[in-house]
């Protein structure tokens, strides 16, 4: 059942749902001393939101290492998974906004721009019964800030992306939920982003309900 012409919410998974952005840096650092060189948050940074392959080409480019992108890739995802299995924090009032929408029949998914085994790793702590569809860097050719993933959501539900929302925390993913034709709220964690029309921007998912997301959409 819909309500209010409010057809889906779209949650965004690390800095958003979880608290994962630490455990990328303690990854990262690892990989980059393995390579040699030194990793900062100011490196983070320039990646947030980004893509795995954009990630290892940026860590080879720095290092200037000569490492096959693929032992990178297996250094960042082994990293990951270990370190999530073991348990993944969800950010301030996430839960209970995913709960709320839920409990109202609002369809929900999960679109990240993390691969499938660190999706999969999250979702063991999360419960990926509370979301209806998830789409990750395996499921689309182009991920953020490219609307594929968000318009492969609404697809795969059978809603409109106008009459969606999505929560962010970078970017790179409001640029994407943007260009899909979805409402935005940002939580920024990393770098900041700015009110726009169509857009609230809050300090956490604990100021945010049900009808703040509803609000967004157009009549």
């Amino acid at each position: 059942m819909r309500h209010m012409g409010m057809e889906a919410v779209f949650f965004d998974m690390d800095g958003l749902l979880v608290d994962s952005e630490r455990v990328w840096l303690e990854i990262e650092t690892g990989v980059m001393a393995r390579l040699g060189a030194a990793w900062t948050p100011e490196h983070q940074a320039h990646l947030v939101g980004g893509s795995m392959e954009r990630t290892i080409g940026y860590m080879l480019a720095v290092s200037g290492a000569e490492v096959p992108p693929a032992t990178v890739r297996s250094w960042m995802v082994d990293g990951m998974v270990a370190r999530l299995s073991a348990g993944v924090e969800l950010m301030p009032g996430a839960a209970e906004l995913l709960d709320a929408v839920r409990d109202e029949g609002v369809p929900t998914g999960l679109v990240t721009s993390s691969l499938g085994e660190i999706a999969d790793a999250v979702l063991k702590g999360v419960g990926r019964d509370r979301f209806d569809v998830i789409v990750t860097a395996d499921d689309v050719t182009h991920t953020k800030p490219d609307p594929e993933p968000y318009l492969t959501a609404a697809r795969l539900l059978g809603v409109e992306p106008v009459r969606c929302v999505v929560l962010e925390d970078s970017p790179s993913g409001v640029a994407a939920a943007t260009a899909a034709g979805c409402a935005v709220v940002a939580v920024p964690s990393i770098l900041p982003i700015e009110p726009a029309p169509g857009r609230l921007v809050v300090p956490s998912l604990t100021a945010v309900t049900v009808a703040d997301l509803r609000a967004l959409l157009p009549a």
